[in-house]
């Protein structure tokens, strides 16, 4: 095995993919027990981490298990075993197995759980349903116009300048610059105390916030100035590619009836809640994993045949109003091929050790 692979490592490649500052307010992403600096000797991949999950990592050498729904949403105050939550986490301590949470980031991430189900189900032309706001920044910076190539090509490289689905994005205006460097300076143009003036351009590029120290960082380093002039700009700006749910379309229209028989198993469903079918056929379609009824409004304003999601209530079904069909699929049933998701990218990464699916069913819902 690599020694140099570390539970932090791990974690922190997940992160670059499903950033902890997507999750949501109520969550509680991220690793919840263990010694990052530990090395990992194999992974367990689940959907949720209980007692039983954790005796099969002991049983399978893993010492870190990739949940997507967290054992811990609040604080504990006291670890006596009493619950189901306290044992699992006693358990996990004792036995040194790292918990790692992957939630609702990677259900605000393009490709996430979303886009999973999509896949599943065969849609083309995605979109995020409900864009997320806040979530981006705009630099402008200031370079001298011989420099600009090379600073922008360092931003760009450490992630600026992305629009959607373009890269190296940015726009530039050229100017004079003017400064008078005082006797505590090394300028890299210019003179002490003698005023200076410089063809410069004035760069603008958006980014993601959570990026803000490593766009920085590569600015300062590329920047030939002692100094470095910049802004740094708040967006309110929809973040294309962030965000709750995701809009589709299917190849080829189908009959409502027809579509819900095709999804039962693709899905591998027990069972579909929906509401009545309506007499069009199914073409358009929004999903959200888990519970996702807030975005019926969204559903609809989209203009989608058919919502599929997971634990809608009795009286938000009356909410669909004959304007689609709200197709309900179960929460463990819309999430559980995440862990199909969360393999392959772990895979693409980590060839040293074993990476595992969790054989225990977990669904805490049965049917008959």
């Amino acid at each position: 095995m690599d020694a140099s692979i570390k539970i932090k490592d791990v974690t922190r490649y997940l992160e670059e993919w499903a950033p902890l500052s997507y999750q949501e307010s109520y969550d509680n992403s991220g690793l919840l027990t263990g010694d990052p600096s530990e090395e990992v000797r194999g992974i367990l991949v689940t959907l949720d981490c209980t007692e039983e999950v954790v005796e099969e990592a002991m049983q399978s050498g893993c010492n870190l298990i990739v949940a997507h729904h967290p054992i811990l949403f609040k604080g504990l105050r006291k670890l006596t075993g009493t619950g189901y939550v306290e044992r699992t986490i006693i358990k996990a301590v004792k036995h040194d197995i790292c918990i790692y949470a992957i939630h609702t980031n990677l259900d605000n991430v393009h490709t996430g759980v979303n886009q999973k189900i999509c896949e599943k189900i065969g849609l083309k032309n995605l979109k995020v349903l409900a864009p997320k706001l806040d979530t981006l920044n705009k630099l402008v910076t200031f370079i001298p116009r011989e420099n600009a190539n090379e600073v922008t090509s360092a931003l760009y490289e450490a992630g600026a300048g992305q629009v959607g689905d373009y890269k190296n994005c940015s726009f530039q205006l050229q100017g004079i610059g003017t400064f008078l460097p005082t006797d505590s300076t090394n300028p890299h143009i210019g003179r002490r105390n003698e005023q200076t003036n410089v063809e410069e351009a004035r760069v603008e590029m958006i980014f993601p916030a959570h990026l803000k120290r490593q766009i920085l960082d590569s600015l300062k380093k590329a920047h030939p100035y002692e100094e470095v002039a910049y802004y740094i700009f708040p967006l309110l700006n929809e973040n294309q590619h962030v965000g709750s749910g995701m809009i589709g379309d299917l190849e080829t229209s189908q009959e409502p009836l027809k579509f819900l028989q095709s999804l039962k198993n693709k899905m591998n469903l027990d069972i579909i809640r929906h509401t009545a079918l309506l007499p069009k056929n199914i073409q358009k379609i929004a999903v959200c994993g888990g519970a996702g009824s807030f975005l019926l409004p969204n559903a609809i304003q989209a203009e989608a045949d058919l919502f599929i999601t997971a634990d809608v209530k009795y009286h938000q079904f009356f909410d669909a109003d004959k304007k689609l069909v709200i197709a309900d699929i179960g929460h463990y049933e819309s999430e559980v091929f995440t862990k199909e998701l969360l393999m392959d990218v772990l895979m693409k990464k980590f060839h040293t050790f074993a990476i595992i699916f969790s054989k225990t069913r977990t669904n805490p819902i049965s049917y008959i």
